[in-house]
């Protein structure tokens, strides 16, 4: 059986890191979307009268928007290619972000932007495959590193202007920043993009990858215990130090926004690194047991007021981050062209399923403990995900 489209003509080096770079703007707009209604928290509480915890479960509605739909975008991934999905999710998104930002009720808001993390899911998948596809496995985790900068980036672009936004301006201005990027990177996608080619389809390389090994599996499970200190982090770094430490908005979302730029690098050293090393099971183990001695350092000076919390929240950022490049690298390598669409998918469901729970109950337990206790407690995660790692099981790159 021969694949469902043909194998792309082959591209020069400069077209390639082009396309890595639409592929990372793709994947920047699409985080804006899912993750900056984390960054409306303060302006949720303190203009409407919510709850921590129920602001969070706004905050969560783009990501269980996109845990909702990443399967089927693999689906479709692996069915149609990549840029024809991307075309058509970055531009849904926008819309549903000016849905939005049209609407008076906070009801049909969470709806709005949930569709908008739904539609902007689709990136998850094909901005990965199109940098997985074009690359060779020697520049593969460099590559991919520099992608994975994207969501860190995102984040600190939604930091350093939706919480400033919403607060001078309201919620409904501010959700227009992950619109408007939305719109422009489905621009640039029709400009650059050409889909990667793919071999031609054999009943071995089509065979489901999941079966016969736990590898997969394993990767999954370290993906998910490591998302959770990350979206804690993410969630509630700028919280702390507005409530906490009584920065200002603008100051903490601007430390915040440095921190996810010093992640984004994180994310291209570790993918780096695991070229260098030639595994990216080994790294991923020695950013799993930084994370957690960070976490635990984190809570322990905060707890007592001391000013080096601060730059241990920093430092917790860019390390809760680091992994992610190089699991989803390891995935899409293991999965093969036939099913890497699905088995990303698969990946990003479940991180975006445990992503989705950490707003509100992270809210719950700073409720309960305090945010020192509970940033401490988050090192468990981490030091579980060590163990897990499947080091044996890894094969050389290829």
């Amino acid at each position: 059986m021969t694949a469902r489209r043909p194998s792309a003509a082959p591209v020069g080096t400069a077209r390639r890191w082009w396309m890595l770079g639409v592929s990372t703007a793709a994947q920047s707009g699409a985080a804006v979307m899912a993750h900056g209604a984390a960054f409306l928290i303060p302006t949720l509480t303190r203009d409407h009268g919510l709850s921590l915890s129920q602001a969070g479960v706004v905050a969560a509605a783009p990501t269980i928007g996109v845990m909702l739909a990443l399967v089927a975008w693999g689906a479709v991934t692996d069915a149609i290619g990549e840029r024809v999905v991307l075309q058509i999710g970055l531009s849904v998104a926008a819309l549903a972000g000016l849905a939005a930002a049209a609407t008076s009720s906070l009801v049909l808001f969470a709806i709005a932007i949930g569709v908008g993390g739904a539609a902007s899911a689709c990136s998850n998948v094909a901005s990965g495959r199109v940098v997985v596809g074009w690359f060779p496995p020697h520049r593969r985790g460099l590559a991919m590193g520099i992608r994975q900068m994207a969501q860190p980036v995102g984040v600190g672009i939604a930091a350093i202007t939706m919480s400033v936004t919403a607060q001078a301006h309201g919620i409904r201005a501010a959700i227009l920043i992950p619109a408007i990027a939305c719109a422009v990177t489905a621009i640039a996608v029709t400009l650059v993009i050409v889909d990667p080619p793919r071999p031609t389809r054999t009943v071995t390389r089509a065979d489901n990858p999941y079966r016969g090994n736990r590898y997969l599996a394993r990767i999954h499970a370290v993906s998910v215990l490591l998302v959770v200190p990350q979206f804690l982090v993410w969630t509630f770094a700028l919280v702390w130090l507005v409530d906490d430490r009584s920065w200002s908005a603008a100051g903490a979302g601007a430390l915040v926004a440095v921190a996810q730029i010093f992640g984004a690098f994180g994310r291209i050293a570790a993918g780096q690194l695991s070229d260098v090393v030639r595994s990216r099971m080994r790294p991923l183990r020695w950013v799993a047991l930084a994370a957690a001695v960070v976490l635990i350092l984190w809570g322990a000076t905060a707890g007592m007021g001391w000013w080096v919390a601060v730059p241990l929240m920093v430092l917790a950022t860019v390390l809760t981050v680091a992994d992610n490049g190089l699991a989803f690298t390891a995935v899409a390598e293991r999965a093969g062209p036939f099913w890497s669409g699905r088995a990303l998918a698969i990946q990003n469901t479940a991180q975006f399923l445990t992503s989705s729970l950490v707003p509100p109950l992270g809210g719950a337990a700073i409720v309960a403990l305090g945010f020192p206790r509970t940033f401490a407690l988050a090192a468990l995660f981490p030091v579980l995900a060590f163990a897990l790692v499947p080091v044996r099981d890894e094969q050389e790159l290829s």
